[in-house]
């Protein structure tokens, strides 16, 4: 009896050790064929944890379609020239470790939230027109400038003027449009310089060729050999005197031709922002003496001479046309800013409108639609390697921020008050470069 006890015993090892052998030739089976299973990191835990700021010698810049993983619990950065190269496809590694969210962040995503902390600069900012200064006129209401926006699908990050100069070292930030990208352009440099004159900085206006012929509209840092200027090109085309030797000729607006600053300094740029929108208008195009040319001839396809299909066409035209330069640029951001709302009620610009509103967030505090406002926009910079800054849905929140009729003969609810909302328009730029 104790011969067949001893032998169920042994019997019963040799099962468990069996058993043992095949649940672990499963797992190393299984293994080898799906090692994710053991290593993925939960996307939905990267996904509501903010990412710290990245350094810019951290980011590719192809497209900005992938960003380089920062050191992890001690490990060390791969090499280009080791072996084990990490390939993303679609947020995962195709022979990596883990599996990461990398989906651009959308910005535009938020909402207003009240901020006790005082503007970035004064009204008194050396570096803007003093009719953008609210604080200046005779409003007296100033809550406008009591607020934030604040993204809800990751942390934007704080704007800091010495963090974006050392960025931005031996580089040319340009802004191309309307008088709109006059405002964004004084507000980043108020921004940069908290509203200080400086020594460090000097008017380099004189230094670009196109349609930078103002004063004030270049500046260059010399600490960082960092350049700040702005082009005026309310359309984005070229315009070329159809009677060169006539003083009172009309223009040729090329739909099919960029505006000669672009054309001229784009090999010398690392950003450009745009915009163009508020002067596609039968009766601005006509009072500025234009004519519209497509293929170096008047303008007569039916459809064409449609301003608002111009307009569609010309914003196609030069996103195809930058983004055949950004295939051979590495160097260069370039950035496609949706329209500025206006918010004429009772009425337009020429027809009585007004915005007599001081009560911030009436029309909501809110933004969550993934896709833009700006449809012409969004749709021709899809799948280029333009990018979109979108301050559409964000900016029509903030009806009580414009300079209104204060200290001007009409009211003005096309421009913003600065200190404003054009600096959070600087502010998502900071962030998505």
């Amino acid at each position: 009896m104790k011969g067949g006890d001893g032998f169920r015993t042994t019997g019963k090892k040799i099962s468990v050790a069996l058993l043992a052998l095949v649940l672990m030739t499963l797992l190393l089976w299984d293994w080898e064929t799906n090692p994710f299973v053991y290593t993925h990191v939960s996307t939905q835990y990267q996904s509501n944890t903010p990412p710290e700021p990245m350094e810019p010698a951290e980011t590719k810049t192809d497209g900005n379609k992938y960003q380089s993983l920062e050191k992890e619990e001690g490990k060390e950065p791969m090499e280009n020239g080791d072996d084990f190269e990490a390939e993303m496809i679609d947020g995962s590694f195709v022979n990596g470790t883990a599996s990461v969210d990398t989906k651009v962040c959308n910005y535009a995503r938020g909402r207003w939230v009240a901020d006790s902390r005082p503007p970035l600069y004064a009204a008194q900012c050396k570096y803007m027109e003093r009719k953008w200064a609210c604080r200046l006129s005779s409003r007296t209401d100033f809550s406008y400038e009591g607020y934030r926006w604040q993204s809800v699908d990751c942390q934007k990050p704080e704007f800091q003027a010495s963090h974006f100069l050392e960025r931005m070292k031996d580089k040319i930030v340009a802004f191309v449009g309307d008088s709109l990208s006059r405002q964004q352009f004084e507000s980043m440099m108020c921004m940069l310089t908290g509203g200080q004159e400086s020594s460090d900085i000097e008017d380099v206006q004189f230094l670009y060729t196109g349609e930078i012929h103002h004063p004030g509209w270049g500046y260059r840092f010399r600490s960082t050999n960092t350049t700040i200027l702005y082009s005026k090109s309310t359309r984005l085309c070229d315009l070329e005197p159809i009677n060169a030797t006539d003083p009172n000729t009309l223009n040729a607006m090329h739909l099919d031709r960029q505006p000669a600053f672009i054309r001229e300094n784009i090999d010398h740029l690392n950003v450009l922002v745009m915009n163009t929108d508020q002067h596609w208008r039968k009766t601005l195009v006509s009072w500025d003496n234009e004519v519209m040319y497509v293929n170096g001839a008047p303008v007569q396809d039916r459809n064409l001479k449609n301003i608002s299909n111009a307009m569609i066409f010309k914003v196609n035209n030069i996103v195809k046309w930058l983004d055949s330069k950004l295939a051979s640029n590495p160097n260069l951001q370039v950035f496609f800013r949706t329209k500025s709302p206006t918010h004429f009620f009772k009425g337009d610009w020429d027809t009585g409108g007004r915005c007599d509103n001081t009560i911030p967030m009436t029309r909501g505090s809110e933004v969550f639609e993934d896709e833009s406002s700006d449809k012409v926009v969004a749709a021709a910079v899809k799948g280029t390697r333009v990018k979109l800054l979108d301050i559409t849905a964000l900016s029509d929140l903030r009806d009580e921020a414009h300079n209104s009729y204060y200290g001007k003969k009409s009211p003005d609810c096309l421009h913003w008050c600065l200190p404003g909302v054009p600096d959070t328009w600087n502010e998502l730029l900071n962030a998505q470069l």
